[in-house]
């Protein structure tokens, strides 16, 4: 990977279905819809933020569980309902006031191309289809919903030397004095 992809990046849009999720669409009887997401892929946005990057979702599909997954992460930048994504992603850019190489991008589908073939660091799952994984500049080893976001974080943090920063209080001891049996 290009270290000159990762330095300036700033935000980090994630598609959904596919990306953060492994795709499956669960709609019960009363049309309750179900969405699973990777608890370490949360993290890792999480830890996107703490780095002091933003995280925004864009996808194509309009979903409550997509808003609440969102509130869950202290993700503020929702795009829902997308059916042309790079109209958004210009949208994004005009907003935040950024320009093309501070983005990154992840998706897993065609309709993902257009704006991976814009952004800075054009990302993507094991999973995704041939012609994302021939456009992106970084393909996971894991897995749409599996863990591939938090590949990508780690990715961008440790390519920007934050990772280290934002994980050493995991690192720390409480009682350095203690000792083992």
């Amino acid at each position: 990977m290009n270290p000159d992809r990762l330095a300036p990046i700033k935000l980090v849009i994630f598609d959904v279905d596919g990306v953060l999720t492994d795709g499956r669409i669960i709609i019960d009887d009363q049309g309750v819809e179900s969405k699973f997401f990777n608890v370490r892929d949360g993290h890792g946005i999480k830890l996107l933020q703490r780095a002091g990057l933003r995280a925004a979702f864009l996808t194509g599909r309009q979903s409550r569980v997509v808003d609440r997954r969102a509130e869950e992460l202290g993700v503020r930048l929702i795009y829902q309902g997308a059916k042309n994504k790079i109209e958004i992603y210009e949208k994004i850019l005009t907003e935040q006031k950024m320009a093309d190489p501070e983005i990154a991008y992840a998706g897993d589908d065609l309709v993902d191309l257009p704006v991976m073939r814009r952004v800075g660091l054009a990302l993507a799952p094991a999973d995704a289809v041939v012609e994302v994984k021939a456009a992106a500049h970084y393909v996971c080893r894991s897995a749409g919903g599996h863990g591939a976001a938090r590949e990508m974080v780690e990715l961008i943090l440790k390519g920007q030397k934050r990772w280290e920063a934002v994980t050493a209080r995991y690192y720390q001891t409480e009682n350095p004095d203690r000792t083992s049996a």
